[in-house]
């Protein structure tokens, strides 16, 4: 019972705060609307939204995978390369203190 008893005094404490921040902001709803100034015509970007709407693209941004890059050196080749810029401290090892 205890716990029921909290909970209600939870939502109405958080419904009296809401009817407040609701009472606080009675001023004119018109200046949060956006003004946009458009150089493009009305009947241009209509035509835009048709055009897209009869051919949609339904790839996501970003989708496309890149081709794979054929390199001219072997594994065993780079490996070492690797290892040696290790070694003479040309790749950072462990963490950075």
């Amino acid at each position: 019972m205890m716990k029921s008893s909290k909970y209600f005094a939870v939502a109405a404490l958080a419904g009296l705060a809401a009817m407040g921040a609701h009472a606080a902001g009675n001023d004119d709803p018109s200046q949060h609307v956006l003004k946009f100034d458009s150089s493009r015509a009305r009947a241009e970007v209509q035509a835009e939204a048709v055009q897209k709407a009869r051919n949609p693209n339904f790839e996501p941004a970003g989708s496309r995978v890149l081709a794979r890059v054929q390199s001219k050196e072997d594994r065993s080749t780079v490996r070492a390369s690797a290892a040696q810029a290790l070694r003479v401290g040309q790749i950072a090892q462990g963490e950075a203190g």
